[in-house]
């Protein structure tokens, strides 16, 4: 099928003003999420002695499907819509995040999962993408009309802080907290209350690491040698050297805890070596470049920002799920983007690329001028 430039169905002026160039490295990194899962099912289901099944492959499969209609769709919507769906969506996720710490699904002392019908969702993954929208609106109408921008950003942050500390979910609670001190940031806010903010990060850091023993115990692993799983995952790598040991002849992946979300990186490179991670490292920089990139041309202080603060959220939790893995960072139980198992994820961060490409799509000074 060949599209032209006079063609002016909907489609057709997606395809020409989307980033085709990321949209295609989003692609390659849902394909290489399929095949990992397919590696690393075997070992979530199964245990040192006996291989599982394919079951979480085949659910992950699915998974991608809805998250592909998800990120054509969110792509598709305009500044107004884009704006809607990001109220409703973090409305909806705040909520939801509540309920799960009194009916949701206690999984290893934690409450962030809430059982819709046979699936485990998890409101809080959604906080994310929302947020960024939300914050950048309300910046951005700043910038144009003087409107209390930072007041109401901030006073959107604390109820969602306090509910990921609630579940808990320190790991999260640090992304968010990174990702509003940035979206102030690149509003412009002045040095010295971005230092402010920085000391109010550290003060929440600390209070998690006093309050949580799980924050300390994963401290302390990491400062004395790295603890059980990293150490695992780094065998793995050792093991899978440049090329890998081949598909499905991992057998670290069997001794490895959450193989199949957090360390799903080491399975690739156990499996299929130091080539395949690093590709993935590389795609997820044209990705997160490219979105940067193409907000930074933008004409409209919305998208802009917007397009930054999504970006920031990809590039920042994949360098974390990498770095826990290569062991440069202490365990934060944080899912590798597009990679992962998990439908919350994966459906989260389809939402996000999605409002992301929508966003920075090539539209004329007139159109663009219209949908403020």
């Amino acid at each position: 099928m060949t599209l032209s430039r006079l063609d002016n169905s909907s489609f057709a002026r997606w395809w020409w003003t989307v980033d085709r160039v990321s949209l295609m490295a989003v692609l390659a990194l849902m394909a290489i999420g399929l095949v990992l899962a397919f590696a690393a099912s075997p070992a979530a289901t199964g245990h040192a002695n006996s291989a599982g099944n394919f079951s979480y492959a085949l659910k992950q499969f699915a998974f991608a499907a809805t998250a592909l209609f998800i990120l054509i769709g969110a792509s598709l919507l305009d500044f107004k819509q884009a704006r809607a769906a990001a109220a409703a969506v973090f409305a909806l996720a705040l909520i939801g995040a509540f309920l799960a710490l009194t009916i949701g699904v206690d999984v290893n002392g934690a409450h962030r999962w809430l059982e819709l019908g046979g699936l485990k969702l998890e409101p809080s993954e959604f906080l994310k993408p929302a947020f960024a929208i939300l914050s950048a609106a309300f910046l951005a109408d700043k910038l144009k009309r003087g409107f209390p921008g930072e007041a109401v950003t901030l006073a959107m942050l604390v109820p969602a802080i306090v509910v990921l500390l609630l579940q808990p979910d320190v790991g999260q609670t640090a992304l968010l907290t990174t990702l509003c001190v940035a979206m102030l940031f690149f509003a412009g806010l002045a040095y010295y209350w971005i230092a402010a903010l920085a000391a109010g990060g550290a003060g929440l850091a600390t209070i998690a690491y006093l309050v949580h023993p799980h924050v300390r115990e994963r401290i302390a692993q990491f400062m004395d040698s790295g603890g059980y799983q990293t150490g695992l995952a780094l065998k793995a790598f050792e093991a899978g050297g440049i090329t890998g040991v081949g598909p499905g002849s991992g057998t670290i992946k069997y001794r490895l805890p959450d193989a199949h979300t957090d360390f799903i990186f080491a399975v690739a490179g156990e499996e299929f070596g130091v080539a395949l991670c690093v590709l993935i490292a590389v795609l997820f920089g044209v990705v997160t470049i490219r979105l940067l990139l193409r907000a930074s041309r933008s004409r409209d202080p919305f998208a802009q920002l917007a397009g930054a603060g999504l970006a920031l959220v990809i590039g920042l939790q994949a360098f974390i799920n990498m770095g826990v893995s290569l062991s440069i960072l202490p365990a934060k139980g944080m899912t590798l983007p597009l990679i992962s198992y998990g439908g919350s994820s994966l459906f989260a961060v389809a939402l996000t690329l999605g409002f992301a490409l929508g966003l920075t799509r090539q539209r004329p000074a007139l159109t663009e001028e219209a949908m403020r």
